[in-house]
C-alpha cells in the first residue's frame, strides 16, 4: 500500500473520500465535529505538500435524489473555521459544473462535493456504479480513502473508484484504524479482554466467535447478557432476549471454556418496571424479577470488571454495559469507561454507541484509539477484509 506520509502531493489534485456523515442541529448547523476534526491531517498534508483536496462524502440517507437537509452545504462553515481555509462548494458530485470546478481548483485549495448518495450510483444502483466512480474521479490524480466509517460498504466511492486512478492510498485516519483495529488484534499484548455489549447477541455473534479464538477474557454486559442468563436457565423478566439464539448462546459458552477463555457475565442488575429513567428501580442478581427488565449492570458487576480490566495488556471494547443513555441506568457503562481509563493497556473502543458513551463520561483522551468506524470497525474486528481497505491494499 502506498503510505501517504511518503508521497508528494505537489501539483496533484487528490479526491478524497472523507467521512462527513456527521449530525445537524434544528438550524443545519454541525453539532459533532469529531469527524471533520479526524480527516483534517490529510487534508493538511495534501495542502502543504502543494496539492489540492477534492472532497466527497455522503450525509444521512436520502430516499430520492436531492434533499435541502442533506446537503453538504452544510457542513462548509465548520470545515472553513477548522482548516482555516476559505472551503469552496459545488452543488453536484459529477457533471460539468465540477469538472470546471476541479480544473479551477489551485493548489492549497479546497472544493467539497455534493452529497454522494444524491445518486442511486453511489450505494444502490450496481450496474451503475462503475460510470459514476468514473465520473467522480475525473480531473483528479489520486484517490485517497479516509473514511474508515463506510470502507465496509462496496460503494462507489469506497471501492470502485480505485479503478480509474492511477495512485491510490489509505489517509491516515483509515491507516490509524489499520494499525490499531488489525495489527494490535493480530498481535495483541497479553492478557487481551474484550469488552463486548450492546442490545442483541445476533449483531455481535461473528465477533464473539473471533475473540474466543484470541482473547483471554470476554466481559459480557448490555441487553445481550439476558440471551446468556435464559441460556443458564436463570429468569430474566421483562429482559430483552433472543429466544431464537438461546442455542447458539449455550454453544458461545461451551467453545469458550474449550478454549480456556474466561466469559463472564453480570453478578447484579439493576432492574426497573419499564423502560424509562423514572422507572421504579431495584438492584437484583441474577434472576430478574417477573414484570421487572434489567437496563444496567450493577456495582458488584463493575467491581468484578474492573479487576479483569487492570490485569489487561490489550482491551477492545465494543458495545455499552446498559441503556446509558438514561441518567439512571449509566453507572455501569461509565464505570466501564472509568476502569478502561484508568488501565496502562492499549484500549481500543470499536465505534458505534460505545464511542458515544466514552465522549459522554470525558474519558476520551485516556483511551490509546477511538475508532471512527460502527459497522466498520465490528466487521474489522471479525477479521473480515473490508471493500474499501481491499480497493486501496490490492
Amino acid at each position: 500500500m502506498t503510505q501517504i506520509s511518503n508521497y508528494n502531493f505537489n501539483g496533484k489534485k487528490a479526491i478524497v473520500r472523507v467521512d462527513f456523515n456527521v449530525p445537524l442541529n434544528a438550524n443545519f448547523e454541525v453539532s459533532d465535529n469529531t469527524r471533520i476534526i479526524g480527516a483534517l491531517p490529510t487534508i493538511k498534508k495534501i495542502l502543504d505538500d502543494g496539492g489540492s483536496a477534492v472532497l466527497m462524502s455522503h450525509l444521512g440517507r436520502p430516499k430520492d435524489g436531492p434533499e435541502e437537509k442533506f446537503s453538504l452545504k452544510h457542513i462548509i462553515p465548520e470545515l472553513t473555521k477548522l482548516s482555516g481555509i476559505d472551503v469552496i462548494f459545488v452543488d453536484d458530485c459529477i457533471g460539468p459544473k465540477v469538472l470546471e470546478a476541479k480544473a479551477a481548483l489551485q493548489p492549497g485549495q479546497i472544493l467539497v462535493l455534493e452529497n454522494l448518495r444524491f445518486y442511486k450510483a453511489e450505494n444502490k444502483d450496481k450496474d451503475a456504479m462503475p460510470t459514476f466512480a468514473k465520473q467522480l474521479a475525473e480531473g483528479t490524480d489520486v484517490y485517497v480513502n479516509d473514511a474508515f466509517g463506510t470502507a465496509h460498504r462496496s460503494h462507489a466511492s469506497t471501492a470502485v473508484i480505485a479503478e480509474y486512478v492511477d495512485v491510490k492510498m489509505a489517509g491516515f485516519l483509515l491507516e490509524k484504524e489499520i494499525k490499531f483495529l488489525g495489527d494490535t488484534v493480530a498481535n495483541p499484548k497479553t492478557p487481551f479482554v474484550a469488552i463486548v455489549g450492546g442490545a442483541k447477541v445476533s449483531g455481535k455473534l461473528e465477533v464473539l466467535k473471533t475473540f474466543i479464538e484470541k482473547v483471554d477474557t470476554i466481559l459480557i454486559g448490555g441487553g445481550m447478557a439476558y440471551t446468556f442468563y435464559k441460556a443458564q436457565g436463570h429468569t430474566i423478566g421483562n429482559s430483552l432476549v433472543e429466544e431464537d439464539l438461546i442455542e447458539t448462546a449455550k454453544q458461545i459458552l461451551a467453545d469458550a471454556k474449550a478454549k480456556g477463555v474466561k466469559l463472564l457475565l453480570p453478578l447484579d442488575n439493576l432492574a426497573a418496571n419499564k423502560f424509562d429513567n423514572d422507572a421504579n428501580i431495584e438492584m437484583v442478581g441474577l434472576d430478574i424479577p417477573e414484570g421487572m427488565m434489567a437496563l444496567d449492570v450493577g456495582p458488584k458487576t463493575v467491581e468484578a470488571y474492573t479487576a479483569e480490566i487492570a490485569t489487561a495488556k490489550t482491551i477492545v471494547w465494543n458495545g455499552p454495559m446498559g441503556c446509558f443513555e438514561m441518567p439512571n441506568f449509566a453507572k455501569g457503562t461509565f464505570g466501564i469507561c472509568q476502569a478502561v481509563a484508568d488501565s496502562s493497556a492499549i484500549s481500543i473502543i470499536g465505534g458505534g454507541d460505545s464511542v458515544a458513551a466514552v465522549n459522554q463520561s470525558g474519558l476520551a483522551d485516556k483511551m490509546s484509539h477511538i475508532s471512527t468506524g460502527g459497522g466498520a470497525s465490528l466487521e474489522f474486528l471479525e477479521g473480515k477484509l473490508l471493500p474499501g481497505i481491499a480497493a486501496v491494499t490490492e
